[in-house]
């Protein structure tokens, strides 16, 4: 059963009571919460998000978004995000539920998750390779990721590179991609058929909304890539696109510093990294045009000379 084939009676009674169970990429989810809009969004976010039996799907991690009580309840509404117990964040305005859950699954992610490799990268696919764009913020990485997920690739994930250490395949983890400020009238515009979310106004990372992974990243999450380039976005406003070799040693040097747990993972971790690395033709992309990088990408994945 599919997380969008719940109806709202029965989505809110699981999520109040045991716990809404669901998958997402190789992690299983067990949410507690009470508040109703962030359901309607999650949903609606996830219709095809598969829904997890308790006694045959034991939870990586679980989490609890409720509203502060207090005096807040009344004169400042605010939601606080709780995992396993622990409460890693200070709380949240109670209208930004949802990118607090994002962000906080993010991080639960990004700080215990060390049996696979962890780039900061957006992951898409095509024909079965695998497109790696590891980025620092700002780069343009969601956006580009975007662009390239509307005219057909699939998505693997927006902020995670999973590389699994056995043989070196990347693990899908399609989520919402959260579109910041300027990004976001620029897809709505260009990919006017995407399913967005809600708008967040003065978020900490300022205006948001997010693009939901569309129905077959999520129906194929268990189906890994192979990967074959990784590009190093770098937007500049009005500036000339093109897509540059990298050294395959420099390459590795800048992956190191976007990942999230290379050096947790020691030798297994340098290991997948070099065979990462050696497998993959890398280069850097200087970006003035989503249109004009994706024409850069699209061609070389076809073969083209660039």
């Amino acid at each position: 059963m599919k997380l969008g084939e719940l109806s709202q009676v029965e989505l809110r009674r699981l999520a109040a009571n045991g716990g809404l169970r669901y998958r997402s990429g190789p992690f299983n989810l067990q949410l507690r919460t009470e508040l109703a809009p962030f359901l309607d969004t999650l949903q609606y976010m996830y219709p095809g998000a598969p829904l997890l039996d308790e006694a045959q799907h034991p939870c990586h991690f679980h989490i609890t978004l409720n509203a502060v009580g207090g005096w807040r309840r009344w004169l400042r509404p605010q939601v606080q995000f709780w995992v396993d117990g622990f409460t890693p964040f200070d709380p949240y305005p109670l209208d930004q539920a949802f990118p607090m859950y994002e962000w906080g699954l993010n991080w639960c992610i990004g700080t215990t998750a060390h049996q696979n490799l962890m780039l900061h990268s957006a992951v898409v696919e095509k024909n079965g390779q695998g497109l790696i764009l590891p980025a620092m913020p700002g780069s343009g990485k969601s956006t580009l990721c975007a662009g390239l997920v509307s005219r057909g690739w699939r998505l693997l994930s927006d902020e995670f590179g999973i590389l699994r250490h056995s043989d070196g395949q990347l693990l899908p983890l399609p989520r919402a991609a959260p579109l910041k400020n300027a990004s976001i009238p620029l897809m709505q515009v260009f990919a006017p058929d995407q399913r967005y979310g809600p708008r967040f106004d003065k978020t900490r990372k300022g205006l948001v909304v997010h693009l939901a992974p569309p129905p077959a990243s999520l129906a194929d999450q268990d189906l890994p890539a192979t990967p074959r380039w990784i590009i190093f976005p770098r937007y500049s406003d009005g500036g000339v696109t093109q897509l540059v070799p990298q050294p395959r040693a420099l390459a590795f040097t800048r992956l190191i510093n976007n990942s999230f747990n290379y050096l947790v993972t020691l030798e297994q971790g340098f290991q997948s990294l070099t065979r990462l690395v050696h497998h993959c033709d890398c280069y850097q992309l200087e970006n003035g045009s989503l249109e004009a990088a994706i024409e850069a990408v699209e061609t070389l994945a076809e073969g083209g000379s660039q």
